[in-house]
């Protein structure tokens, strides 16, 4: 089979849908590799690497459309691109979907299998695949960095001979991927780190990640079943505009992400926002392409306003890295697809179903929702949360099976001791007693040590190491040629480099939390 990578026609595209390193990967996959010259050019990689790859080089979009089995690239195709497309030709490419019902339906026409990279699902599966978070990921880094040119002073908080300058604030609205992304490159660069977010369940990574969860006096979550917010109600908007008010007079920068797949992006940074800023402060709108997050951002521009707030509505795409992250994604795809030995469009699968948006001349979307739970009939089902009713019985079962078994151990135990007792001499039941005691005390020793000082496997080990030690320092005596103290000493060496080697682990994963 073969694989083709055109260049991308829009002049403000940068990116390739192929870098040198994933051509070599799809070679492993089975696949011929084709690619049109120039290509990678404005992604920085020459025709030659891609030819030290193994790729063949090309002349034209035609070639490319006409002469392959499945086409990878960036933004959609334009009406002349589908017009050279061959008819049951698969494309892998940002779509927007939900925006292109025109582009649907041409491409349904011509028959070809299309696959909206933009639309991949967001389940646990399909997270390698996801291009959303992969492209995230680099926008919410270079917001920090843009946002900081713009700034034009330090980030950090220094105290030099020429005097002391003071930490900037910078405010992330949106916690998702993005947003976690530029908090922790503000957060490196030494910024005081603030972010807004409608979900209470980001604040332990927003706060993870070294930033102040900001939110407001309102019990009301955002939180969906999709990943992304719903709409507030109006007293939550209203609690909302007052709080970044309160921040527009405090903050340096400002870095919106908020955005909502098929929808314009939600304003949330009004121009009376803007206005209260200091003279200086830098706003980096992520949303400006879907209608920006700011009500003054313009898409694709960078301008001052009239009280000097520098606004960001375009950033550079990082093209080479960004070309590789979505290679990566490309190729895991495929992979999933059976690669070129196996190739299969699937459409019972849960990730090519929902993002195969046209299959044999026919549109498919929107797709299905994704099930919560498998039924025997294979349907889906939701399974409600328990009651707390419920969750104290199930407790109460738990505790009452626990017992139960307890009671069934102590009476076996009995039953063994009676035995021994009965049969051995007293020698033996006097040490077999110091021995049954010193593991009943070993056991509440280790079982309550608490696994934030060390990892519990590390925990159980040195117990019984320290066990072993105490007993072969009670067996030792004055006779260094004992037998008795031979083995006694045996054992202590034996279990003290147990106990060294258990903290030595224990240290090295410690420093692996650690910058």
């Amino acid at each position: 089979m073969k694989v083709g990578i055109p260049a991308e026609i829009s002049p403000n595209e940068l990116r390739v849908a192929a870098t040198p390193k994933t051509v070599k990967r799809l070679q492993k996959q089975g696949f011929e590799v084709q690619i049109q010259k120039g290509a990678g050019t404005k992604a920085n990689f020459s025709d030659k690497e891609f030819e030290e790859a193994g790729a063949k080089i090309v002349n034209s979009a035609a070639d490319i459309y006409g002469n392959s089995d499945i086409v990878l690239k960036v933004k959609e195709p334009s009406v002349e691109e589908v017009g050279m497309m061959k008819e049951g030709l698969v494309l892998l490419s940002y779509l927007w979907p939900a925006q292109n019902q025109d582009l649907l339906k041409t491409l349904a026409d011509k028959k070809v299998n299309a696959i909206a990279m933009d639309a991949i699902p967001r389940i646990s599966r399909a997270q390698k695949m996801d291009v959303l978070s992969s492209m995230a990921n680099i926008a919410g880094y270079r917001a920090v960095i843009e946002g900081s040119y713009h700034f034009g002073r330090f980030l950090n908080g220094q105290i030099t001979a020429a005097g002391k300058v003071e930490p900037a604030k910078v405010l992330v609205i949106g916690a998702g991927v993005a947003g976690l992304a530029a908090i922790g490159a503000a957060n490196s660069l030494g910024a005081i780190v603030r972010a807004f977010d409608t979900r209470k369940e980001v604040a332990e990574q927003i706060e993870s990640m070294g930033a102040q969860f900001l939110t407001v006096e309102i019990e009301e979550d955002g939180a969906t079943s999709s990943g992304y917010s719903k709409e507030m109600s109006k007293e939550f908007i209203e609690a909302e505009m007052k709080l970044f008010l309160e921040q527009a007079k405090e903050v340096d920068i400002v870095i919106t992400t908020a955005q909502i797949p098929g929808r314009p992006a939600p304003k949330l940074w009004m121009d009376y926002h803007v206005a209260a800023m200091k003279p200086g402060s830098v706003i980096v709108d992520l949303a400006a392409s879907t209608g920006g997050n700011c009500a003054l951002t313009k898409n694709g521009e960078v301008y001052t306003t009239d009280n000097g707030v520098t606004m960001v509505g375009k950033l550079n795409q990082l093209p080479s890295q960004a070309s590789q992250l979505y290679g990566n994604n490309l190729c895991h795809l495929l992979d999933d697809m059976g690669k070129a030995e196996k190739w299969k469009i699937d459409m019972e699968d849960a990730v090519v179903s929902r993002a195969m948006v046209t299959h044999n001349g026919k549109i498919n979307w929107p797709p299905q929702p994704l099930p919560v739970s498998p039924t025997a009939g294979g349907g889906a089902k939701k399974i409600a949360a328990p009651t707390a009713e419920e969750i104290k019985i199930s407790d109460a079962e738990k505790s009452k099976k626990a017992t139960t078994s307890m009671l069934i151990g102590l009476a076996v135990v009995g039953v063994l001791l009676f035995l021994v007792g009965k049969f051995a001499p007293p020698e033996f039941i006097q040490h077999f007693t110091v021995f049954v005691l010193a593991v009943f005390v070993g056991w509440q020793l280790i079982t309550n040590v608490a696994h934030s000082l060390h990892t519990p496997l590390m925990a159980v080990t040195n117990a019984i190491s320290g066990i072993i030690v105490v007993g072969g320092l009670l067996q030792t005596t004055n006779d260094m040629m004992s037998p008795m103290t031979i083995l006694a000493f045996i054992a202590i060496l034996v279990a003290s480099i147990n106990i060294v080697g258990g903290f030595v682990v224990t240290h090295r994963m410690l420093k692996m939390f650690k910058k």
